[in-house]
């Protein structure tokens, strides 16, 4: 009988990472650390963590009384290192949680790691952020390769793009581990070309990175009428085109025309004009989704009517299945704990194919 590859869970959220390494099969969970309550929970609602070790803070678990694993896994904190942020990086307390990561390599010694975090980190300082974290790691005798990663390659309609770093103690290159082809490029097929916010995509194709948010300002219902004008009449052909056409919302009803999207588009931040993602506020109507992150909003927009993500289906972006959305649902938690658990969540598909290729590096280590 194979002997399961045991790993730590750390900063692990509502656990992408376990949820990914249970589907590859072949992994064991011995522990978790999530310092915020409201994810800690879910996590303990969502699998079976008896006789696990908990910690909820990274700084305060001692490394003397963790058990052994083989393996360590962690999206340390983002926010230091991304471009949405003010990219203090290592200046940023956050920033420094990587080197509790390096502290547990050093005390534990495990064969491997797998770590995630946003591109941003990369050119953090002008790189020398990432430099300094490759260094660390190098020290303490691991094998490193990194590889950015599109979560829409892998089987959800969400375009998420991060950084993943696998490590190997020992002198055998852990490149085979990230050396995906292009097995899922099917599921982004373009068929109109052209600038930035003019492609057309196969109505097969991903959706748009998703955040964590409502749907706008009054995102407790979820539902918006872009037309201003009260009771708006809908008419087969534009009205009358005027010199007031960019004056704003006016006070006479149906001055201003409008084309009604027939096909559902994604948007970002309905009411929020100054705010961007990758350029953009509506993509095409076969366009992926936006990443989903913990402060945007994000809604579909169809029929003249952006409606906004609910939780559930956020979850489902990042790969978690609806059993595992209902248990963390079932305590009570909010709607805004619900979206900010699944923006900062790593996605499962992205970390199961990972999972399986670190299973077949290690049998042929184990082999040699």
């Amino acid at each position: 009988m194979v002997k399961a590859i045991k790993f730590f869970d750390c900063f692990a959220g509502i656990g992408g990472f376990r949820s990914g390494l249970e589907k590859a099969g072949g992994f064991e969970c011995v522990g978790y650390c999530e310092i915020d309550k409201y994810a800690a929970a879910a996590y303990k609602a969502i699998y079976d963590t008896e006789g696990e070790d908990f910690y909820s803070d990274v700084t305060k678990i001692n490394t003397g009384n963790l058990r052994d694993f083989d393996l360590l896994v962690g999206g340390f904190p983002c926010q230091p290192f991304s471009t949405a942020g003010k990219r203090l990086s290592f200046a940023d307390e956050r920033g420094n949680l990587f080197f509790e990561l390096a502290r547990i390599l050093k005390a534990k010694r495990p064969r491997y790691f797998i770590f995630e975090n946003v591109p941003g980190l990369l050119s953090a300082q002008a790189g020398y952020c990432f430099a300094k974290i490759l260094d660390a790691l190098s020290e303490l005798g691991y094998s490193v390769c990194w590889r950015f990663l599109n979560s829409a390659d892998f089987g959800v309609p969400q375009a998420r793009r991060r950084i993943y770093i696998v490590g190997y103690l020992g002198e055998r290159s852990p490149l085979e581990i990230l050396a995906f082809g292009t097995q899922h490029k099917e599921n982004l097929r373009l068929l109109v070309k052209g600038s930035q916010g003019r492609r057309v995509y196969s109505p097969n194709g991903n959706a748009v990175t998703q955040c964590s948010g409502g749907g706008g300002s009054g995102s407790r219902t979820g539902l918006y009428l872009i037309d201003q004008n009260p009771n708006p009449s809908i008419t087969d052909v534009a009205r009358c085109i005027t010199a007031r056409q960019d004056s704003g919302v006016s006070n006479h009803r149906g001055e201003h025309s409008a084309v009604l999207v027939e096909e559902p588009c994604p948007i970002l931040n309905p009411f929020k004009g100054s705010t961007r993602q990758n350029g953009r506020r509506v993509k095409e109507p076969n366009e992926p989704m936006f990443t989903i992150t913990v402060t945007d909003r994000h809604g579909v927009i169809h029929y003249g009517r952006i409606r906004r993500l609910m939780p559930i289906e956020c979850w489902r972006l990042q790969g978690f299945t609806d059993e595992q959305f209902h248990k963390a649902e079932a305590l009570g938690m909010s709607d805004a704990q619900l979206y900010k658990q699944a923006g900062n969540a790593v996605t499962t598909n992205v970390i199961e194919a990972i999972g399986r290729r670190l299973l077949e590096f290690d049998k042929e280590v184990n082999e040699n």
